[in-house]
């Protein structure tokens, strides 16, 4: 995993899933998935998005927080927020998805280009602290990725049982 390195805020247009806009600060004290999407990619639709879906269903969502990122950075005519409802809808999608805002004279989109995605699929784990853990292109197998999000839960739980302790020590 990597060294703890801050992530940045989100730069979203529109969200789906969720009641109010979502920011990183708001997921405190969970550990974060973001997966980030086109629906056009064939990995992403084969093998990421299956994956974030099995995350949310697995992890109790008081710990883990799965969230979307469509971040499209070719074919942008066809990719657009109400073909991304009807795709959302079709494949039964329940976590949140945010929209990532378009690049300003760049193809990548902004959280995209802040996080250094190289592609899609992605997928970034952020602790509990709001620190970037993890940050990898392709797909991973669920074994690895689920001991990586096993091992920050632990962390997350060692941090407040030591918080505790101090609290119960003052």
């Amino acid at each position: 995993m990597l060294p703890r390195i801050p992530a940045p805020a989100w730069s979203v247009t529109q969200w789906f899933n969720t009641e109010r806009p979502l920011e990183l600060a708001d997921l405190r004290g969970r550990v974060v998935v973001l997966h980030a999407f086109q629906m056009l990619c064939p990995g992403c639709v084969q093998e990421g998005i299956p994956q974030a879906q099995r995350i949310a269903r697995l992890f109790d969502p008081a710990q883990v927080a799965v969230i979307g990122l469509h971040t499209v950075f070719e074919h942008h005519d066809v990719m657009t927020p109400q073909a991304l409802q009807v795709f959302i809808h079709e494949f039964r999608l329940t976590f949140p998805i945010g929209v990532d805002i378009p690049g300003e004279g760049s193809p990548l989109p902004q959280t995209m280009a802040a996080y250094g995605m190289q592609g899609t699929p992605s997928l970034i784990l952020i602790d509990a602290q709001g620190f970037i853990r993890k940050h990898s292109f392709g797909v991973e197998s669920d074994m690895r990725l689920g001991a990586d999000i096993g091992l920050l839960l632990a962390e997350r739980d060692k941090s407040s049982d030591n918080k505790g302790d101090e609290i119960n020590h003052a």
